[in-house]
């Protein structure tokens, strides 16, 4: 079933989300939640999606990267975002871990360890550059209640702190430079293709 997206300015997507026991993943309304999720990412489409986007204040979120969507980018582009496909996977009651490109670990995200254009399911239309830690581990429960280790680099990375942080009600405005925030068109116009580094330059970021 598809659910609505909600947009900023709900205060949902400003609220800290709860954590679900292990009754309550394994429930039915969960795992049917859990499907709907999935159905509504798709067909947005997005690589993430997590509960209070879809008005609920949980901690879970479901993530995708699919080949076709990174079929749309520069080889270049690719390599650049450290970007691969993504199996369907669901996150629940997440704890993240950032890593820096020195190996360290640490509780807050590294600044400007890696940056590249963001966008958002409730935030349409608009995109900018956002720091983020070029590598994660997250330890989190399954759709089973099994705990699960994730460790991730690159645009994997970039999608599990994106949809994380909106378990705790931020989102990537929050985190954005914001020189270089624009709508969709103008991004996809003169700045999908240019290197990230060449566009912070020219934009002042």
């Amino acid at each position: 079933m598809l659910l609505k997206l909600f947009e900023a300015g709900e205060p949902v997507l400003r609220q800290a989300s709860r954590e679900l026991s292990r009754d309550e993943i394994l429930s039915a309304a969960t795992q049917d939640l859990i499907a709907s999720m999935y159905e509504t990412m798709r067909a947005a489409p997005g690589v993430g999606l997590a509960a209070p986007q879809i008005g609920l204040p949980l901690q879970v979120a479901v993530i995708e990267d699919r080949q076709e969507y990174i079929a749309n980018l520069s080889t270049d582009a690719v390599a650049e975002r450290l970007r691969e496909p993504v199996s369907p996977h669901v996150i629940i009651n997440p704890r993240i871990t950032y890593i820096s490109r020195d190996g360290e670990a640490s509780d807050t995200v590294p600044d400007g360890d890696a940056v590249f254009f963001e966008g958002c399911l409730s935030l349409p239309g608009f995109t900018a550059m956002v720091p983020r830690s070029l590598a994660v581990r997250v330890e989190c429960l399954n759709e089973h209640a099994e705990q699960v280790t994730i460790e991730a680099q690159g645009w994997y990375a970039r999608i599990l702190q994106h949809e994380i942080d909106h378990l705790h009600g931020t989102m990537y405005i929050d985190r954005m430079l914001t020189r270089t925030f624009m709508g969709r068109e103008n991004f996809d116009r003169y700045w999908k293709n240019v290197p990230v580094s060449e566009a912070r330059r020219l934009l002042g970021a």
